[in-house]
């Protein structure tokens, strides 16, 4: 017997490493050192910090993942991947540095995990970090075959004196929401049990969707806001707190950023709800409270800015074909939101 025989084809994870090495090398940023195959990735931290600050963060795609099982589409999920780590790590005003990956499947298939690298790589280089390193796990008998987990890891860093701990928050301060690009990963599980319980198909067109599929809709990769945000502030736009919409949407999330004693004054009607949470209140009979406290409801992402500045960092975002509102305002109160449905 040998390890092929227990399922585990090592000739097949040397395939998929000669496969990804361009994709990977087109993240490098000059600090990188050395190439992919070392025990350690390598990264010299960039010139020209007084106090340098690291910021990590990890995440998955959650049962997303079952989605792109099923439509055997993995070109997107990687993105996903990088975006709910990179997105994490900007709150605190860093610029992500270098990400890796940890991949886990019960029987490698080169193919299939090349198109989810190539997901990863592109979500990186669109964020501007490196892909450093990773690791990928076969492990007959844990998952199922064709089936595959994802978990990433990224460290950013950042100025300790632009460091953005809620302690800049002001009340009076507006809250002005980015525009999500969907669902992003998260709510999945709903998703899922709505599509499957409603007798709906993933290539099911809704009208609702422009002619778009169901499983189209919800692959759509999360949004990255890396580099808008980054050029914002690095324009002297003046940004207090930022926050990531994951799941818990914006009653769990938004709150994290302020300050104690205070609160947000939420105007949900001040942007659109996108086609996509109207189909899935519809379809699953789900009520408000339960669409804000599951998914992000068209905010993917939110900045703390004064009053003062709210209409320039619109126009800022929307320069960047990233469709921003102001959605509130700062006040008193124990952290969390005010105005949400009953």
């Amino acid at each position: 017997m040998d390890y092929r025989d227990a399922g585990v084809d090592v000739e097949a994870g040397r395939d998929f490493v000669r496969q990804i090495k361009g994709m990977v090398e087109r993240t490098a940023r000059p600090e990188v050192l050395g190439g992919l195959g070392g025990f350690g990735g390598l990264f010299r931290l960039p010139k020209g910090y007084d106090e340098p600050i690291l910021v990590s963060g990890t995440d998955g795609v959650g049962t997303k993942l079952k989605l792109a099982h099923e439509l055997n589409q993995h070109r997107t999920v990687g993105i996903d991947l990088v975006a709910m780590c990179v997105n994490d790590v900007l709150t605190c005003g860093a610029e992500p540095l270098f990400f890796l990956d940890y991949v886990a499947t019960g029987k490698l298939e080169p193919q299939q995990l090349v198109q989810v690298v190539e997901g990863i790589a592109k979500g990186c280089e669109l964020s501007g970090c490196a892909l450093l390193g990773g690791e990928t796990a076969e492990m007959p008998g844990f998952y199922q075959p064709n089936e595959y987990d994802l978990a990433g890891f990224c460290v950013g860093i950042v100025e300790e004196r632009n460091l953005l701990d809620g302690a800049r928050i002001q009340k009076g301060d507006v809250a002005i929401g980015l525009a999500s690009s969907g669902v992003h990963s998260n709510g999945y599980s709903l998703v899922r049990k709505i599509v499957k319980d409603g007798g709906f198909n993933w290539g099911d067109r809704p009208t609702l969707f422009n002619g778009q599929s169901l499983g189209e809709v919800f692959l759509t990769p999360t949004q990255l806001y890396v580099k808008a945000v980054l050029a914002a502030r690095a324009s002297g736009l003046e940004i207090h707190g930022m926050a990531h919409i994951t799941g818990g949407g914006l009653p769990e999330n938004l709150p994290r950023c302020l300050g104690a004693d205070q609160a947000i004054a939420l105007d949900i009607t001040a942007w659109p709800t996108p086609p996509v949470f109207q189909w899935l209140a519809e379809a699953g009979d789900v009520s408000p409270t339960a669409m804000f406290n599951t998914f992000n409801m068209g905010i993917g992402f939110v900045v703390i800015v004064p009053a003062t500045q709210s209409a320039q960092v619109i126009s800022w975002f929307s320069s960047q074909k990233i469709n921003a509102h102001a959605i509130g305002r700062v006040t008193s109160g124990n952290q969390n939101l005010i105005g949400l449905p009953d």
